[in-house]
C-alpha cells in the first residue's frame, strides 16, 4: 500500500490490521511497555499531540519500531509552516499523519508534496480532520461556519480528496456518507469505536468495531477498551475476531 491515495485495491485487510491503539498516556516507559505488549495484536499504534510535545519526536520513534504508527498532531499553520512539519514528522516514518483540513487547499497541497518528497514506500499516509468532535451546530455557528456539522465534514472531506490527502478521520455516524461521496479509494480511519462487551466511558456517539467496517471504515482507532482491559492483548485479538476480514 502506497501513500497518499492507495487503499484497498490488492487486498482484504485482515481484523488485527485494521486496529490502531490509541496510547492516551504522556509517561514514555507506560507507553513503551503498552506498545511493546501489544504488537502483533494489533495493526499499529497511535500517539497524540500530548505524548509528543512531552517526549519529543525521539521519543516517538523509539516507541513505535517495527510497528506502524498513526502520529495524530493536527497540523494546522500556513502551507509553509506545515509542509515543513511534514518534513520532520517524516523522520519518524509514520504510517499515518493528521492535520486539519480546515487550513485550506493550498495548506493541504503543501503537506501532500513534503509528504511525497522521498517517492518511497515509507511515506505517510496524510489524513485530514474535518469537524471536530467536541464542536456541534452552535460551535460551527460561532465561528462563522455553515452547518450543519454533517455538512461541513463532507465539504472538508472533499476539500481534503482534490487536495490529494489520502483520507480523513471521521466519527463513525459520518462514514456511510463519506464512503458513498469520496468512493472505495478514500481512507476513513474511524475512532470512537467500543466493541458491545465494553464500557463507553465518555463516548456518546459509538459504533461497534463490525459495525464501522460494515459502513465502510477502513481502520479504527480504539484506545480504552483494548489499553484498560484486565488483558489487553485478549481484548484486542477478540476485537480482530469480530471484524475479521471484512
Amino acid at each position: 500500500m502506497i501513500a497518499t491515495r492507495t487503499r484497498r485495491a490488492t487486498r482484504t485487510l485482515g481484523g488485527a490490521e485494521r486496529i490502531f491503539v490509541a496510547i492516551d498516556r504522556m509517561d514514555l516507559d507506560g507507553a513503551r511497555d503498552d506498545a511493546a505488549r501489544l504488537a502483533g495484536a494489533v495493526g499499529g499504534i497511535k500517539l497524540g499531540l500530548e505524548f509528543f510535545v512531552a517526549n519529543g519526536p525521539r521519543a516517538i520513534a523509539g516507541i513505535a519500531g517495527a510497528t506502524p504508527l498513526f502520529l495524530d498532531l493536527k497540523l494546522h499553520d500556513i502551507p509553509n509552516t506545515v509542509a515543513g512539519a511534514v518534513r520532520a514528522a517524516c523522520k519518524a516514518a509514520p504510517f499515518f499523519l493528521t492535520l486539519h483540513a480546515a487550513g485550506g487547499p493550498a495548506m493541504l497541497r503543501a503537506a501532500v508534496a513534503a509528504a511525497n518528497e522521498d517517492g518511497g514506500a515509507a511515506r505517510p499516509r496524510l489524513l485530514a480532520v474535518t469537524v471536530l468532535t467536541s464542536l456541534d451546530d452552535g460551535d460551527l455557528a460561532a465561528l462563522g461556519q455553515a452547518g450543519p456539522v454533517g455538512e461541513q465534514v463532507k465539504r472538508l472531506a472533499e476539500l481534503a480528496e482534490k487536495a490529494g490527502v489520502a483520507g480523513v478521520v471521521c466519527a463513525p455516524q459520518e462514514v456511510a456518507a463519506l464512503r458513498a461521496q469520496c468512493g472505495p479509494d478514500f481512507l476513513l480511519v474511524v475512532p470512537g469505536i467500543r466493541p458491545s462487551w465494553a464500557a463507553a466511558n465518555d463516548q456518546k456517539r459509538v459504533m461497534t468495531p463490525a459495525e464501522a467496517v460494515a459502513a465502510g471504515a477502513d481502520y479504527l482507532v480504539i484506545g480504552r477498551p483494548i489499553t484498560q482491559s484486565p488483558d489487553p492483548v485478549a481484548a484486542a485479538r477478540r476485537i480482530a475476531a469480530e471484524i475479521g476480514g471484512r
